[in-house]
């Protein structure tokens, strides 16, 4: 019985180690720097795209305050 419980948790342990480092390594090397400050690689970068999703998403919540201040109301100006 002893036996097939060490087996188990042997084979437990062999099979989560690869899940517990999986994210170790999670760091940009510098030579990989260079493909992430491309523009095409950023997260907004058309800005002409950017101030039209803006524009329909202030419209839709009618929110003030801008992306990462609570604001609220009926939208009227």
């Amino acid at each position: 019985m002893k036996t097939s419980a060490s087996r188990v948790s042997i084979l437990l342990a062999l099979l989560l180690a690869p899940l517990i480092t999986g994210c170790a390594n999670l760091g940009v090397k510098p030579w990989e720097r260079g493909q992430f400050a491309r523009q095409d690689m950023q997260l907004e970068a058309d800005e002409m795209d950017m101030a039209i999703e803006d524009h329909i998403y202030f419209s839709k919540e009618g929110a003030s305050g801008g992306r990462t201040l609570a604001g609220g109301g009926c939208g009227c100006n």
